[in-house]
């Protein structure tokens, strides 16, 4: 039985679906088969990030109305075939999907995939209390800019309200620059504001952005900044001994220097 973890934000624009893709990737590549749902309904973009958009034929609304079986509308990965992506539809909203459909569909997953990825809408309105009743867990995104994270708290809180209590954060676009000329919260202060456990960072990397705007994730490429974040975060997200990345091996050591498990 597979497990299903919600990926999600308070403040859109955090990199919420790069961070879906980027650890789905990299829980593939350890073996592992992961499905990505597309739960940002009427904006849906995993597809698109992912170079996926022409081999879409079928969709969540499809199965809800009988026209294809679950397994016809599950789209493979270019790049690795343990990677599944369910895709959304344009043209329908959560309220439309029926919540007893949807659990039946994430059960069906969980006996097909080892990790169900759901990519939600971000903020508090009734998408994101729709995915709640989904997952077992949670991944919280959020950069560190003081409006994120200060959504990212209430949604950490909202969580809790609706007893999930297995809640991790990522925090993504870290900008070293920024840190040091103290544009940017600072790290440690961010994650105890946040208060939950951090299982690693993205770094600010326009590789990153230009892989996803033309479909080819920076995360396939080993050895780049962003598979080693990735790797780092899957590490983490398993219950392994995290490796801190060689490249930025002083730079991490100093910024996480009073959190011993990252």
């Amino acid at each position: 039985m597979g497990s299903c973890i919600g990926i999600t934000s308070g403040k859109g624009g955090v990199g919420k679906s790069s961070i879906c893709i980027g650890l789905g990737i990299a829980l593939a590549r350890k073996g592992y088969k992961v499905c990505l749902v597309d739960m940002d309904l009427g904006l849906k973009n995993l597809d698109v990030m992912m170079g996926l958009e022409n081999r879409v034929f079928y969709d969540i609304l499809d199965i809800a109305q009988g026209k294809c079986s679950l397994a016809q509308a599950i789209v493979s990965a270019k790049n690795q075939d343990r990677l599944k992506l369910l895709p959304a539809c344009k043209s329908v909203h959560v309220h439309m999907l029926k919540q007893a459909m949807m659990t039946e569909v994430i059960d069906e997953l969980k006996e097909m995939f080892d990790y169900i990825l759901l990519d939600t809408p971000a903020g508090i309105e009734t998408g994101f209390l729709y995915t709640c009743a989904l997952a077992d867990s949670f991944i919280v995104v959020s950069t560190l800019d003081m409006t994120a994270l200060q959504d990212a708290d209430r949604i950490i809180g909202l969580l809790m309200k609706e007893n999930v209590h297995q809640i991790k954060c990522v925090l993504n676009r870290l900008n070293l620059r920024y840190i040091d000329k103290g544009i940017s919260v600072q790290l440690t202060n961010a994650l105890d504001w946040l208060c939950v456990e951090c299982i690693g960072i993205v770094y600010e990397d326009e590789q990153i952005i230009r892989g996803y705007n033309i479909g080819q994730p920076a995360v396939y490429r080993e050895n780049s900044k962003a598979w080693e974040c990735f790797d780092h975060i899957c590490n983490a997200f398993l219950g392994e001994e995290v490796v801190i990345p060689k490249l930025h091996k002083s730079i991490l050591k100093r910024l996480f220097s009073s959190y011993d498990r990252i």
